[in-house]
C-alpha cells in the first residue's frame, strides 16, 4: 500500500510539474497580451476642460468646445463656418449673401458689428464670444459677460495674423488639423501667385466709395495684394489709414501702375454695384495702363472690406488675384 501511494504521490507530482510547466510555458504570452489590452483599455490623454488663448487684447482663459458661442466678427464666422462648428448668434444687420444661412431664427440676433445688444447678449448665456476690428472696442464690458478674445487682424503682417487666429480657433474647438491642412493650402495658392506676380508689373489697390477715391499700399487694411501676393507696389508711400488716401485722377495717371485693383465699397455696404466703375469710367483713367491693357480687376468687395480676414477669405482673396493675373 505505501507503494502505491508513493508511486500515486510521484504521478500526482509529475502531473503537476507537467501543468506548471505548461503554464510557465504560456505565461509570457498571457502577458504580453494582458498587457497589450491594459495599453488598449487605458484612457487616451484627455482633452482639457479649459484652455488660455492669447489673442490681440491679452490672454483669455476660455473652455474647450464652448457651445454657447456669438461672435460679432464675420471672418472668425466664416473660419468657424468651414471648420463645421455652429454658433449661437450674431449681428443680423447688413450679413454678406455667402452668409445669409445665419439669418435664420435659429441664430441670435446680438446687435450690430460696432454695438452689441448687451440684453440679447445676457440672455444667450455665452460660453464664448468673439470680438474682432469693429468690435474690438468693447471688449472690455463683453469680457464681464463672458470670456471673450480679440481676433483682430494686423494689417502689417495681415496672413500671420489671421492664420494665427484660425489657430486659436482650431485649439479652441479641437480643429487644429482640419485648420492646418486650410492653411498649407493657402500657403500653396499664395506661393503660385507670388510666382505670377514677380513678371506682372506694378499695382495699386484702390477703394472707392461715394464718387471719391483712396488708395492703399503696403502695411495697409489692403496691403496683402503687396505684402503676401507680391504684387510690386506702383508707390510706396500711401498713407496706411484705415480708409487709404484720398487720390485724384491725375494721380492714378502720374502713378501710371500696370494693375488697378479696385474695392467697391459702395457695392460692400448695399449700394449701387456698379459704383466703382462709373467712378473710373472717364478720360484720365483711360490713358492709363492698366485701363488701356484691360487690367483694371474689380474685385469681391464683400470678401476684402466687410469680411477681410478669415482662412476662406483669405483664400478666396488669393484665388480671385490669382485668376486675374493667369488672364
Amino acid at each position: 500500500m505505501p507503494r502505491i501511494r508513493l508511486a500515486s504521490s510521484l504521478a500526482a507530482f509529475a502531473a503537476g510539474a507537467l501543468l506548471l510547466a505548461g503554464c510557465s510555458g504560456t505565461s509570457a504570452n498571457d502577458q504580453a497580451e494582458a498587457a497589450a489590452a491594459d495599453a488598449s483599455a487605458a484612457p487616451a490623454e484627455a482633452t482639457p476642460a479649459e484652455i488660455t488663448v492669447t489673442h490681440a487684447q491679452g490672454e483669455t482663459t476660455v473652455p474647450v468646445n464652448p457651445e454657447r458661442v456669438l461672435t460679432f466678427d464675420f471672418a472668425a464666422l466664416t473660419t468657424l463656418d468651414a471648420l463645421d462648428v455652429d454658433v449661437w448668434g450674431l449681428p443680423k444687420e447688413n450679413l454678406p449673401g455667402r452668409l445669409e444661412q445665419y439669418s435664420s431664427d435659429e441664430y441670435a440676433n446680438i446687435g450690430t458689428l460696432f454695438e452689441p445688444d448687451y440684453e440679447a447678449v445676457q440672455a444667450a448665456e455665452p460660453d464664448l464670444i468673439i470680438v474682432a476690428g469693429r468690435s474690438a472696442a468693447v471688449y472690455p464690458e463683453l469680457s464681464k459677460i463672458a470670456p471673450t478674445v480679440d481676433l483682430s487682424n494686423d494689417a502689417a503682417d495681415f496672413r500671420a495674423s489671421v492664420v494665427e487666429n484660425a489657430e486659436t480657433l482650431g485649439r479652441i474647438f479641437d480643429r487644429e488639423d482640419e485648420v492646418d491642412e486650410m492653411v498649407a493650402a493657402l500657403d500653396d495658392s499664395i506661393a503660385e501667385v507670388q510666382d505670377v506676380a514677380a513678371d506682372a508689373g506694378t499695382g495699386l489697390i484702390l477703394m472707392t466709395n461715394a464718387g471719391e477715391v483712396s488708395a492703399f499700399g503696403p502695411g495697409s487694411r489692403f496691403g496683402f495684394l503687396h505684402d503676401d501676393l507680391g504684387i510690386t507696389p506702383a508707390i510706396e508711400d500711401v498713407e496706411a489709414a484705415t480708409h487709404g488716401e484720398a487720390v485724384s485722377f491725375e494721380f492714378l495717371l502720374e502713378t501710371n501702375p500696370d494693375w488697378l485693383f479696385v474695392v467697391d465699397r459702395d457695392a460692400a455696404t448695399g449700394g449701387s454695384t456698379d459704383a466703382a466703375k462709373a467712378v473710373l469710367d472717364n478720360e484720365i483713367v483711360k490713358q492709363t495702363t492698366a485701363y488701356k491693357n484691360d487690367h483694371i480687376v474689380y474685385v469681391d468687395p464683400v470678401a476684402w472690406y466687410i469680411v477681410n480676414g478669415g482662412l476662406p477669405t483669405l483664400q478666396a482673396m488669393t484665388d480671385e488675384v490669382a485668376a486675374a493675373l493667369g488672364e
